[in-house]
């Protein structure tokens, strides 16, 4: 194991290091605050958020001080292992909530499926560093075909949020990896295609979210997790009613506050100035990360960076539209805040990774190749 030179210490990105404490934090007061009762303040979700986030600090400083290049050839293994885990869930997978999408590890739960979002770039990135540009077209057919293999695994969880984040991601990495222009064009009208087929294809209640989304269904059975959230966001005012005094939250009406819903906690309690917090929070935490991203100089390692961030990104935005009403509602965490140890992991994991680029970025003379789009 390669470990970098203390020297490389100075260029540690401790501004968005900063940001993540942040967040994490206060994500680990309103766990807090989601799951607290009388009888049991400090309930076994906090207890565990608290070691994940302690532990995610120890995995992002890993993910920091690893030589990127050992990082980016065990990411293109692990992927081969995390397909494995993927259809392993599907056959002995722990069903929950009617989805069958975790390995049971007796002490904590974990969600192969959050591995692809970490590993996935550093797949497509191995294969195209060594290759030839009279090689790329078939360079591409791996990593596009991994990429729909991992979705569908992923989407006969079934988990349609995951799924879509890591089909967006990819997609967005083979963009700016240049594949052919016609790839992007066919697949959008053979998506409009198979629109109607599609809708088949969907389980029942993805259905229905979809249904609720357009202004269907009744407010105590189809629509009630969405006019739950929006009842606690509007309570919440300008400066909330404080923290543990939301009304929604503590009568237990907000159904999966800690996870999904965490922001409409935040917003009840908080309020609207609260939310606005949050929001610059990330707001600056994505500033930060893009401005270093497009400040590298090798492509390959801009694009891999890219990747690693982007997944936090869509979640962020998914999430928060999700529970004011803009989009359908899907199992989509938000990044630092909400409960769950997979999720938090991988989200340390990704900065951290793109961190250990960003402190070699003044030092980085390795040449890889860049592909050219066909004519």
């Amino acid at each position: 194991m390669n470990f970098t030179m203390p020297r490389s210490l100075r260029y540690f990105d401790w501004i968005s290091f900063s940001i993540i404490i942040v967040l994490s934090c206060i994500g680990l007061a309103f766990v807090y605050s989601a799951t607290y009762k009388p009888d049991l303040p400090l309930s076994l979700f906090f207890k565990k958020q608290l070691i994940g986030i302690i532990s995610g600090i120890v995995i992002y400083v890993l993910f920091s001080f690893i030589d990127y290049r050992t990082l980016i050839r065990w990411g293109f293994f692990a992927y081969f292992g995390v397909i494995a885990l993927l259809i392993f869930t599907l056959l002995k997978g722990k069903v929950g909530m009617g989805a069958q999408r975790w390995l049971d590890l007796y002490i904590i739960r974990l969600q192969p499926s959050e591995l692809t979002k970490l590993f996935f770039p550093a797949f497509a990135i191995f294969i195209m560093q060594n290759q030839r540009p009279s090689e790329y077209l078939r360079t591409f057919f791996p990593i596009v075909g991994m990429l729909f293999v991992s979705f569908l695994l992923i989407l006969k969880q079934p988990d349609l949020g995951t799924a879509l984040v890591l089909l967006f991601t990819g997609l967005l990495l083979l963009w700016f990896l240049n594949i052919d222009t016609k790839f992007f064009i066919y697949g959008f009208a053979f998506l409009l295609i198979t629109a109607p087929f599609s809708w088949y294809m969907l389980k029942p209640y993805q259905k229905n979210r979809i249904h609720v989304f357009l202004g269907y269904g009744s407010d105590k059975k189809e629509r009630y997790h969405i006019e739950q959230s929006k009842i606690a966001i509007g309570s919440g005012g300008m400066l909330g009613n404080g923290f543990l005094q939301g009304i929604q939250n503590k009568l237990r009406f907000l159904p999966e506050s800690r996870t999904d819903f965490i922001f409409s906690v935040i917003c009840e309690e908080w309020g609207f100035c609260g939310a606005v917090f949050i929001l610059l929070l990330f707001c600056l935490l994505f500033f930060r990360l893009f401005w270093l991203i497009f400040s590298l100089s090798n492509p390959l390692l801009a694009i891999l960076s890219f990747g690693l961030v982007t997944h936090l990104l869509l979640c962020t935005i998914i999430n928060i539209c999700m529970v004011i009403g803009l989009m359908p509602i899907v199992g989509i965490p938000l990044p630092f805040l909400s409960y769950g140890l997979s999720n938090l992991w991988i989200c340390f994991a990704s900065l951290g990774w793109c961190n250990n680029i960003f402190m070699h970025r003044h030092a980085i003379t390795e040449h890889y190749w860049m592909p050219q789009k066909s004519s």
